[in-house]
């Protein structure tokens, strides 16, 4: 970051060399194990397919989600930014669902059961199951923490302490 003439912070157009260095490392390893951008295609594809099914999950994603291939192609960035450190994914995950009433540890808790039978279904090898589904509780365990401390203040610091684990 760096300051205009105005003394507004600006970001330089190009990423750092370090940067640069650091996102083909993380993604050099992610892809060693088996997270590579088609693995991860796959995964979103045949997850949000589950979600679509579901009897908890797919009436809350039918009333928000009216453009899927956008969707899925906005989970995709999602995903490589959160494995692959790609730095494609921009937007504010919580305040989308901090915007849906009535989101709760069961929600989050049954999300994360579809999410892992799909990573058993997909599995290109245990370290890869590991990290992807351990990168996935960590989203589900920020998002119900983060909704319950908008809700009921920092009571709610600990929301996601009980979700299941891959």
């Amino acid at each position: 970051m760096t300051r205009t003439a105005d003394n507004r912070l600006s970001s330089s157009a190009a990423p750092r060399p370090h940067a640069v260095e650091a996102r083909a490392r993380k993604r050099a390893e992610a892809e060693a194990s088996g997270i590579t951008a088609d693995y991860i295609a796959a995964l979103v594809d045949a997850f949000y397919a589950r979600i679509r099914k579901d009897d908890l999950l797919g009436p809350i994603f039918a009333r928000r989600v009216t453009d899927w291939p956008h969707h899925l192609d906005r989970m995709n960035r999602f995903w490589r930014s959160v494995l692959h450190n790609s730095g494609e994914f921009s937007g504010n995950p919580m305040l989308k669902h901090i915007a849906i009433p009535g989101l709760e540890e069961r929600h989050f808790a049954h999300w994360l059961e579809l999410f892992y039978a799909t990573l058993r279904d997909l599995e290109p090898g245990s370290a890869a199951t590991r990290l992807v589904g351990e990168r996935a509780r960590m989203i589900a365990d920020s998002l119900l923490t983060g909704i319950a401390t908008h809700r009921d203040g920092l009571s709610g610091a600990r929301a996601g302490r009980d979700l299941p684990h891959v």
